[in-house]
C-alpha cells in the first residue's frame, strides 16, 4: 500500500469498485428488515452547496450503518426540477428552462457521485419528466372526479413582473419575494384541492398530546408548527346587524356582518369592529369617501402573512358605518384595519380592546375607548399599558357584563352562544386557520393542468388515454408571462372531448409542491409506466427516516401528508403517513460580509477576499479587504473597510457559500463529509470554520498513517482477529492488550449507542478516541499484541465507515480484513465482546487522613478486607503513617480507599 494518504487515488479506486460491482442497486427482499431513508431532494440549481453535503452524509451514514445491521436499505434521490427558478435563469441567459435544468442536473449528480454516496440511481426522477408528471395529472383528475379537486374564483396576490400568482407567504412588505414588484390584489379563476376536508385527521395525527397522534416520531417544535397552521379553534360565529343598503337598495349580506371569536366571554367589551380591506362594507363605503379608498388601495398593494400582520405596524382608518352590538344594541364604529385578511373567517373582527393585544395597541392609536369586561382576582386593570393578565381566560371572570358577571371563561361563552342562538344570530363554530390548497400557477416551467376549455362545454378534463400533456421543452421565457399562452404548437389540435369541436388548453401550470407531494412514492416504482404506485410502495412505504431542512417544516410535509392520505383513500397505497421518523438537520453557517454601494445597493464579499478587524477583547468588530474585489463601485483596493454581518446561512447571494468542489479536490469527499459529521450534532447548526476542515484532514492520515504500520503485522495475526470470536477466545493477551482491547470496546459500546440516535459526531469522537488508543499502546512484548492492535483497527474502519467510505473501503481490503469478512459495504457490524469489558484489576485512589497520597491496584472481585489489606501493605501508606496503624478504613466501591490514621 502507498505510504502517504492520496484521497484523489482512494477515492477514484472506491468509486470504480462501487461502479463495478453496481454496490447500491436496491431490490425488494420479503426476507429482509426493510428501512427506507430518505432526504429531501434538491433544486437543481447549478452546485451542490454545503447544506447539501451535511443533509446528504447524514442519511448516508445511516444507510450504511444499517446495511452493516443486516437491512434491506434504500436511498434514493431525485430532482424538484420545475419552478420559476428556472424561468428566471431561462429570461437571463436566454435558454429553454430544460436546457438550463438538465444540464444543472447533470452537473450536482456528478457532485453528488463525487461524495461516495450510497444511491440507488436507478431509481432516480427528476419531476420535470413527463413519466413523472404524467401522474401529477392523473391523480389530479381522480381528484376532480371525487370533488377533491375544483375550479373557482378568488382574490390572490399578483407579482405583475413575474405575471403568477404568489402565496401569502411569498410577498414581503408588500413586495414580490423574487421580483420586489409591488403586489397586485386580482381576482382570477383557479384550481384549489380540499386539503380542508382532510383537517382533522391532519392535526390529530401529529398533535402533541392527542392520544390519536401517529408522528411521535417527529420533533414537537415540527409538530407543533404543523398545529398551528392547521389551526383549530374552538368558538362562536356570529352578527353584528346592520341596515347599510348597496346602489340596488338591498342590506349589504343580508344585514349581517359575521365575525368569529374564541373569546365570547368578552362579547360586552367590543368598542369597534374591524373589517378586511375587500370586505364589502369597506368597499361600500370607499365609494363615497376618497381617503379611504386611497387607504383601501394602499393596504391591497401586498398580501401578508400572519407572522408578518404579528410585528407589522397597525393601521386603519374608520368608515362612518355602524352596526349593532346583538346583545346591547349599542351602535358599533366600523373601520377598515389593514391586519384583518379577507381570507381568513369572514373577513371582520370584533375589536374587545382591553383583553386583546392587538386591538388594545390598535385602540391606543387611534383613541378608541376601552372597556373592562374580565377580572383576575388580585389584579387590577388600567389603560396605560398592555398586562399579560388582560387576556387570560383561564383565571378570569366576566365583570361589567350584566348577566355574564361572575362567570368563568367557559361557562361565559355557553351563555353569549345560548343568548345569541335564541337571536338567531350566533352559535358555536369551530374553525380552521388552514385553507384550501390553490395549485394553479401563471407560470411555464411545471405541470400542465390537464383541462381543456372549450367556449360551448366550459372546463373539460383531458381524457386519461390522452395524459400525460406534455410542456414543450423549447419555450424560451421572454418576460411578457406564461408563453404557454401564446404557444400555437401547444395548443394545435386540441378538441374538446364533449363536443370535438377547436379548443384550448390550460395554460396555468401545477404549483411546484405538488411535485414534491408524493416523489418519495415514485422512488419505491420509477419505472413503471402502468400505475403511479405498485408493489413498491407496499413493500417501502412508510418511509422510516425522512431528512430534510426546518424550512420545510408546514407546506412541504403538510402537502404531501395530505397527498398520501388521497392516494390511501384512492386505493393507491395502504398508509395514513407518509413518514414515521422526521430529522430536520441544522443548517450550515457562514460569515457574511457587505458594503452600501454609492448608489444604495448592497455588495456581498467572499471570506477568502476579507480579514477581520479585532477589538482588544478579540471580538470581530469590522472587516477590510485583503484582496481587490469587484462591486458595484467597480474595483475596490486591498484595505477598503466594509461591513461585518456576523454568521448566517451559506448562500450564494450572499457570496458566504463553500464550494463543496473545491473542497473535495483539495482535501477529498471524505474530509467534507468527517467535517460536517464531526463539528455539530444533526440537528444543530453548523458554523463553517477552515482550521477544523485542516484538522478532519489531518485526522485521516493518521488513521492512513497508522495502516501503514499495521501492514508488518503477521498475516496468521491478522487472520486469527478478523474472523470472529471464537478464535479469539484462543487467544492469550496480556495486561497491555486487554487494556487495549477494553478501551476499544468500551468506545464501540458507545459510539454503536449514538448511532442509533443517530448523534454522527460523537461517532466521530469516538473514532477519534480509538485511533488515539491504538497509536499509543505500548505492546513490550505483550501476548496478543498483533491481534489486539489488529481487531481494534478492523473495529475502527467498521465505525468509521459510514462516515468515510472511500479511506475505510481501501484500507479495509489493502489490509486483508475483505479476504475474511467480506466487502466492507456488507461486512458484519462490530459487535462488543463481553469479554474485553471485564477488568481483573481494577485502579483505586489512596488517600490517608483525606489527602491523596497515591493509588493501589485491586483485583476487580475484591471484596472490603481484601482492599483494606492492600492498602495497608501498600508503599504508599507505610511512607506516610510513618508505623502508625490504621482507626478507621473507608472504602467508595470502583473509586478510592481512605486510611484513617
Amino acid at each position: 500500500m502507498q505510504d502517504k494518504y492520496n484521497h484523489t487515488e482512494v477515492e477514484r479506486a472506491a468509486h470504480a469498485h462501487w461502479a463495478a460491482t453496481d454496490a447500491y442497486r436496491v431490490t425488494e427482499d420479503a426476507g429482509k428488515k426493510k428501512f427506507y431513508a430518505c432526504s429531501m431532494l434538491p433544486y437543481p440549481s447549478g452546485k451542490l452547496h454545503m447544506g447539501h453535503v451535511r443533509n446528504y452524509t447524514i442519511n448516508d451514514m445511516l444507510t450504511r450503518y444499517l446495511r452493516m445491521n443486516g437491512y434491506n436499505v434504500l436511498m434514493p434521490m431525485g430532482w424538484d426540477a420545475f419552478g420559476l427558478p428556472a424561468e428566471n435563469a431561462a429570461l437571463k441567459n436566454k435558454v429553454p428552462p430544460a436546457q438550463w435544468t438538465y444540464d444543472n442536473i447533470a452537473y450536482m449528480k456528478g457532485q453528488m457521485q463525487a461524495m461516495g454516496l450510497a444511491i440507488d440511481w436507478s431509481r432516480e426522477v427528476a419531476t420535470c419528466d413527463p413519466d413523472y408528471y404524467r401522474w401529477n395529472q392523473w391523480l389530479f383528475l381522480k381528484m376532480l372526479e371525487k370533488g377533491i379537486a375544483y375550479r373557482k374564483t378568488q382574490v390572490v396576490n399578483w407579482d405583475p413582473v413575474d405575471q403568477t400568482v404568489l402565496a401569502n407567504e411569498q410577498v414581503i412588505d408588500g413586495r414580490g419575494w423574487r421580483t420586489g414588484a409591488l403586489v397586485e390584489k386580482r381576482e382570477i379563476p383557479g384550481y384549489y384541492l380540499k386539503i380542508t376536508d382532510y383537517a382533522q385527521e391532519l392535526l390529530d395525527h401529529v398533535q402533541v398530546g392527542n392520544d390519536k397522534a401517529t408522528l411521535t416520531g417527529w420533533p414537537d417544535k415540527v409538530r407543533l408548527m404543523q398545529e398551528n397552521w392547521i389551526g383549530k379553534s374552538a368558538g362562536v360565529r356570529f352578527a353584528f346587524t346592520h341596515n347599510i343598503q348597496n346602489a340596488a337598495g338591498e342590506p349589504i349580506q343580508y344585514g349581517k356582518m359575521y365575525v368569529f371569536t374564541t373569546r365570547a366571554d368578552t362579547i360586552m367589551g367590543v368598542t369597534f369592529c374591524a373589517v378586511a380591506p375587500e370586505h364589502p362594507l369597506a368597499q361600500h363605503a370607499a365609494a363615497t369617501n376618497e381617503k379611504l379608498a386611497a387607504f383601501i388601495e394602499e393596504c391591497k398593494k401586498g398580501g401578508t402573512t400572519e407572522a408578518e400582520l404579528a410585528v407589522k405596524e397597525k393601521e386603519g382608518m374608520p368608515t362612518g358605518l355602524h352596526v349593532t352590538h346583538p346583545l346591547t344594541g349599542a351602535q358599533v364604529e366600523v373601520w377598515v384595519g389593514n391586519y384583518v385578511l379577507m381570507s381568513y373567517g369572514d373577513g371582520a373582527v370584533m375589536g374587545v380592546p382591553a383583553h386583546d393585544e392587538r386591538d388594545f395597541a390598535f385602540a391606543k392609536k387611534y383613541n378608541l375607548p376601552i372597556q373592562q369586561v374580565v377580572a383576575v382576582e388580585g389584579q387590577s386593570f388600567g389603560t396605560d399599558t398592555w398586562q399579560e393578565w388582560y387576556g387570560d381566560k383561564q383565571k378570569c371572570v366576566c365583570v361589567n357584563s350584566g348577566e355574564l358577571d361572575g362567570l368563568g371563561h367557559a361557562q361565559a361563552v355557553d351563555k353569549v352562544a345560548e343568548l345569541l342562538a335564541a337571536k338567531g344570530l350566533g352559535e358555536k363554530k369551530t374553525t380552521w386557520r388552514l385553507r384550501d390548497w390553490g395549485v394553479s400557477r401563471q407560470r411555464y416551467w411545471g405541470t400542465p393542468i390537464p383541462i381543456i376549455h372549450c367556449t360551448d362545454c366550459g372546463a373539460q378534463p383531458v381524457p386519461e388515454k390522452d395524459l400525460p400533456v406534455v410542456l414543450p421543452q423549447d419555450l424560451v421565457p421572454d418576460g411578457s408571462g406564461n408563453p404557454l399562452v401564446k404557444s400555437e404548437a401547444f395548443h394545435a389540435g386540441v378538441v374538446c372531448p364533449c363536443c370535438g369541436k377547436p379548443a384550448r388548453r390550460e395554460t396555468d401550470t401545477m404549483d411546484t409542491f405538488v411535485d414534491s407531494s408524493w416523489y418519495f412514492m415514485r422512488y419505491c416504482d420509477p419505472k413503471n409506466r402502468e400505475a403511479m404506485v405498485a408493489e413498491g410502495a407496499d413493500y417501502w412505504m412508510p418511509m422510516d427516516q425522512y431528512i430534510g431542512g426546518i424550512e420545510h417544516a408546514i407546506l412541504h410535509l403538510l402537502y404531501a401528508r395530505f397527498w398520501t392520505k388521497v392516494m390511501r383513500d384512492l386505493g393507491l397505497v395502504k398508509v395514513d403517513e407518509p413518514f414515521t421518523k422526521l430529522l430536520t438537520q441544522g443548517m450550515v453557517l457562514n460569515h457574511i460580509y457587505s458594503r452600501r454601494t454609492a448608489k444604495g445597493g448592497k455588495d456581498y464579499f467572499w471570506p477568502h477576499d476579507v480579514e477581520h478587524i479585532y477589538d482588544d477583547a478579540g471580538k470581530i468588530i469590522g472587516a477590510k479587504l485583503k484582496n481587490p474585489a469587484e462591486s458595484g463601485d467597480g474595483l475596490l483596493p486591498v484595505g477598503t473597510p466594509i461591513d461585518y454581518e456576523g454568521v448566517g446561512t451559506m448562500s450564494k447571494s450572499k457570496n458566504n457559500g463553500v464550494d463543496p468542489q473545491q473542497l473535495i479536490e483539495k482535501y477529498g469527499a471524505d474530509t467534507a463529509r468527517l467535517y460536517t459529521m464531526f463539528t455539530a450534532p444533526p440537528e444543530l447548526t453548523l458554523e463553517w470554520n477552515d482550521a477544523a476542515v485542516e484538522g478532519s484532514y489531518r485526522f485521516l492520515r493518521r488513521v492512513w498513517n497508522f495502516a501503514v504500520k499495521l501492514a508488518a503485522i503477521d498475516k496468521v495475526a491478522a487472520d486469527a482477529s478478523v474472523a470472529g470470536y471464537t478464535s479469539l477466545k484462543d487467544v492469550q493477551f496480556g495486561p497491555d492488550a486487554q487494556a487495549l482491547r477494553r478501551e476499544i470496546h468500551t468506545v464501540l459500546k458507545q459510539v454503536q449507542y449514538d448511532y442509533q440516535r443517530m448523534q454522527y459526531n460523537t461517532v466521530v469522537s469516538g473514532a477519534m478516541k480509538m485511533i488515539n488508543a491504538l497509536e499509543d499502546f505500548k505492546a513490550h512484548g505483550d501476548a496478543g499484541a498483533p491481534v489486539a492492535l489488529i481487531e481494534g483497527f478492523g473495529i475502527l474502519l467498521r465505525v468509521l465507515y459510514p462516515a468515510t467510505p472511500h479511506i475505510a473501503h481501501g484500507l479495509w481490503s489493502q489490509l486483508g480484513y475483505a479476504s475474511v469478512l467480506g466487502d466492507l459495504l456488507d461486512a458484519p457490524w462490530p459487535q462488543v465482546d463481553p469479554a474485553a469489558l471485564v477488568q481483573d484489576e481494577i485502579e483505586l485512589m489512596l488517600q490517608v487522613n483525606g489527602k491523596l497520597r497515591g493509588s493501589i491496584r485491586v483485583p476487580a472481585a475484591a471484596d472490603k478486607a481484601e482492599i483494606e489489606r492492600l492498602a495497608v501493605a501498600s508503599e504508599a501508606f507505610e511512607k506516610f503513617a510513618a508505623g502508625a496503624t490504621p482507626k478507621k478504613v473507608v472504602v467508595v466501591p470502583g473509586r478510592l480507599v481512605n486510611l484513617v490514621v
